[in-house]
């Protein structure tokens, strides 16, 4: 079973930067992935994915602001965050992104924004 590790959160205030990683047990040189995260009382939802070839989409709730990108060789996905807002508090995760399966979800990182 594939599994993805994902680091990086903390506490940090509005305004800030984190540089979030996803590292998975398998290549993904082929999969298209993605960075979701779960807010309080919210369901979970994309906010970045990325093909294989390094084209990005963003939410529109975070464009201008996240930036995904990927290093196959350390089959790693990463999501630099700028500009926090309190309102980009969630747990990140991980995951394939127009793929034939989701994986197993990571145990996420926490992103907490103080105002």
């Amino acid at each position: 079973q594939v599994q993805v590790v994902e680091s990086g959160g903390g506490l940090v205030q509005a305004g800030g930067s984190l540089r979030l990683s996803c590292t998975a047990s398998r290549s993904i040189f082929s999969i298209g992935m993605g960075w979701y995260r779960q807010a309080p009382g919210k369901q979970r939802e994309l906010v970045a994915d990325i093909t294989p070839s390094g084209q990005a989409n963003y939410a529109d709730s975070v464009k201008g602001r996240f930036t995904i990108s990927r290093d196959n060789a350390k089959r790693t996905v990463y999501l630099q965050i700028n500009s926090l807002k309190p309102d980009d508090t969630a747990v990140y995760y991980c995951n394939t992104y127009s793929y034939s399966i989701l994986w197993d979800w990571g145990q996420g990182t926490q992103v907490t924004v103080s105002s």
